[in-house]
């Protein structure tokens, strides 16, 4: 989808903007015309996001613009004043997350608790604020970010293992409820592997500094070892996901998980 303005008149929310595949998705969307409103537990200085950056157009120059409205998604008070912040949205993007890794037997209920709060109940809450302005309006997306661990697992991750198979399912039962209300309003969920984010690059520090090697072969022989094409996936690369998603064509699809796995589940 080249951005020509096609998203022109539609409004999206977007968490986790600050950074990573939220803020990429952000820019997408903006540079496709859309009014896109970027929440996330950090401030955002939209001004300087949402601008010009190498390599890309100025995006502030097109149809599309952008606000931000920070929220705790761990809360559902801070929930509901973003919903009230954002207004109609057309396009829901729920990418927030964050990772923590322990055996089972240590996991801490807080990080449990945490994870689950921001990585499933908040997109359940903010898909069900947003629906019925989407079937008023006759067109919408609902579009979940989960991952390759949404359809496999990994040890140590079993918070965010759970949360990513939940947000499939979740996005299953809002196609199966969409599709009987209004067949233009769509639920999505993008599956990647490693994607070049600062959680992915804390990890790969972490991960270094445990294993006593070089972060080159933190890559290759344990993070992207699963992967058929061993190199990170680049944010730009799922926001143009996200961007397809949002064609009319995408109907055939609601309900299903694009995959970005780099090879991973070809094995």
């Amino acid at each position: 989808m080249t951005d020509d303005g096609c998203l022109a008149g539609k409004r999206a929310l977007v968490t986790g903007a600050a950074s990573g595949i939220g803020l990429a998705v952000a820019r997408r969307l903006v540079a496709a015309g859309c009014e896109v409103t970027m929440t996330d537990i950090s401030p955002i200085d939209v001004a300087e996001l949402i601008g010009p950056h190498p390599g890309q157009r100025e995006v502030r120059n097109l149809a599309g613009s952008a606000r931000a409205c920070q929220a705790d998604l761990a809360d559902r008070e801070s929930i509901a004043e973003l919903v009230r912040c954002a207004g109609q949205v057309d396009v829901l993007v729920n990418n927030a997350g964050l990772q923590h890794v322990s055996p089972i037997e240590a996991f801490p209920d807080d990080r449990w608790d945490l994870l689950l709060s921001v990585m499933i109940t908040a997109p359940f809450l903010l898909t069900r604020a947003v629906l019925p302005g989407m079937y008023q309006a006759g067109w919408g997306r609902i579009i979940n970010i989960s991952s390759v661990h949404g359809l496999v697992a990994s040890p140590f991750k079993s918070a965010y293992v759970t949360a990513k198979h939940a947000l499939l399912g979740l996005t299953k039962v809002v196609a199966l409820e969409t599709a009987a209300r209004s067949p233009a309003v769509t639920a999505h969920a993008i599956c990647p592997s490693y994607v070049r984010t600062p959680l992915v690059e804390a990890q790969i520090s972490d991960q270094a500094r445990a294993h006593g090697i070089d972060e080159a072969e933190v890559l290759e022989r344990v993070m992207l070892a699963p992967n058929a094409i061993r190199k990170l996936i680049e944010p730009t690369e799922v926001a143009d996901a996200v961007a397809f998603l949002c064609r009319p064509a995408a109907w055939t699809m609601s309900g299903s998980a694009l995959t970005l796995d780099a090879g991973w589940l070809a094995h």
